[in-house]
C-alpha cells in the first residue's frame, strides 16, 4: 500500500518560509540538501511523519505563478479557536473562522492562512473525518 510522505512547494526566500512554517505549524527543519542550482528543505513536526518539502531554486528573484490549478495544503489542530487567536497574535493574518455545515450538522470548522509565497493552508478543527 502507498504511504504519503511529503508534498513539495517552490518558495522564493528560504529563511522567510522556514520562519513562517515554524511559527504557524511548529514545523522544524528535518533535513536540508544543498545542490548547485537548488536547495531542498524538509520540514516536519512530531504530530506526523508527513513532511513539507520546500524547494528553493538558486538565482530566482521573481515570485512563482501559482496558477489556477493549485488547491491548498491542510492541517488539523486540537483547538481551532486557540490556534486562530495564536495566528492573529503572531501576525500571521489568518482569515475568518468558518463553520461548514450540511443539513444542520457541523462537518468542519476551519480558517485559511497564506504563506509568504501565496500558498493557501487550511487549518481544520480535528473533528469527524479531519483527524
Amino acid at each position: 500500500m502507498a504511504k504519503a510522505i511529503h508534498s513539495m512547494i517552490r518558495v522564493l526566500n528560504e529563511a522567510k518560509s522556514v520562519a513562517f512554517y515554524e511559527a504557524a505549524f511548529n514545523l522544524t527543519v528535518a533535513d536540508r540538501l544543498d545542490f548547485e542550482s537548488f536547495t531542498l528543505v524538509y520540514m516536519s513536526n512530531p504530530e506526523t511523519e508527513f513532511e513539507l518539502e520546500l524547494t528553493i531554486n538558486k538565482g530566482r528573484t521573481e515570485a512563482y505563478e501559482l496558477g489556477d490549478g493549485y488547491g491548498h495544503l491542510a492541517v488539523s489542530v486540537d483547538d481551532i479557536d486557540v490556534e486562530h487567536a495564536r495566528f492573529e497574535a503572531a501576525g500571521l493574518k489568518p482569515r475568518k473562522l468558518v463553520e461548514f455545515e450540511q443539513n444542520g450538522v457541523l462537518l468542519a470548522k476551519f480558517f485559511f492562512v497564506q504563506d509568504p509565497d501565496g500558498y493557501e493552508i487550511e487549518v481544520l478543527q480535528r473533528h469527524g473525518r479531519f483527524k
